[in-house]
């Protein structure tokens, strides 16, 4: 994974690559997924806080665009040393990879998102990477929360072929998010260029 946020700037202006965690996310409420995924639901950042604190477990902002703010319970430091196993892994592989698009939208039906997430699995099984893309329309650009989310059920679908190698970040009216293989279910059958982009795109509404 190369980062879990959207470059953002931090108090002194300036770029930072790295989340809000703990009491520097300073918001009055976020919307809480607590360690194994569960959706908490919105809670003042206080008590937010207090149930970090009881679980012994940091508080990470995940997708600070949302409104309110995504925020995680996660063990921090736990995550960034995976997180950077996981990075050294993709870059081992990158010689093998394309990058496959597949594009979402956020209020998607259960037949396609199965549909769906079978070509996620299937190009990463090939080794692939893919570049998820949730497409906003209209009122659905004021709920990026949404997006968030099923890249999030997403994620914890195909997480034992593949892992998040760059976090769901905002991209004009899209939020984006890329998967890779993991070594062991990937079986590359044939190499690629790491440059290539062959796209399943959703089908006009």
């Amino acid at each position: 994974m190369s980062r879990l946020l959207p470059t953002k700037y931090d108090q002194g202006g300036h770029i930072s690559s790295e989340p809000r965690i703990n009491d520097r996310i300073r918001v009055p409420e976020v919307r809480l997924v607590g360690p194994e995924g569960e959706q908490v639901g919105i809670v003042p950042i206080g008590k937010a806080l207090e149930l970090a604190a009881e679980a012994d477990l940091d508080l990470v902002e995940v997708a600070p665009m949302a409104r309110p703010p995504v925020c995680k319970l996660m063990d921090y430091g736990k995550f960034k040393y995976e997180s950077a196993q996981k990075a050294r892994e993709a870059r081992r592989n990158q010689g093998l990879t394309v990058i496959k698009e597949m594009k979402l939208r956020p209020k998607i039906d259960p037949h396609d998102y199965a549909t769906k997430k079978g070509h996620v699995e299937r190009f990463l099984k090939q080794g692939d990477k893919v570049k998820v893309t949730i497409m906003f329309r209209g009122r659905e650009q004021s709920r990026p929360e949404l997006g968030f989310r099923l890249l999030q059920r997403l994620a914890e679908d195909i997480g034992e072929i593949g892992f998040v190698e760059s976090s769901p970040k905002q991209d004009g009216r899209n939020m984006i998010m890329v998967v890779a293989p993991l070594r062991s279910a990937a079986k590359p059958n044939r190499p690629s260029r790491t440059d290539g982009i062959e796209e399943e795109k959703e089908p006009n509404a």
